[in-house]
């Protein structure tokens, strides 16, 4: 089974990587561009019968840091 953890910073969580882009962005021309946050997205295969709240746990242990970033979890 495919499951995919969206983590992104809080919101008011300053993000040096989100704003060294839109620098960047500027720099090539693209000047629309007024913020940008930048997260990661792990893609995960797990065995079936894997529940969401295992799913939950993962992400309070490990893939999340849950004082500064927030995340999703889309499973089928």
């Amino acid at each position: 089974m495919k499951v995919t953890v969206h983590v992104m910073l809080k919101t008011g969580v300053l993000d040096p990587q989100g704003e060294a882009v839109r620098h960047a962005l500027g720099a090539l021309g693209f000047d629309g561009v007024n913020g940008v946050r930048q997260g990661k997205v792990i893609e995960l295969d797990l065995a079936e019968g894997t529940s969401e709240a295992d799913v939950e746990a993962m992400c309070e242990r490990l893939l999340a840091n849950t004082v500064i970033e927030s995340y999703r979890v889309d499973m089928p």
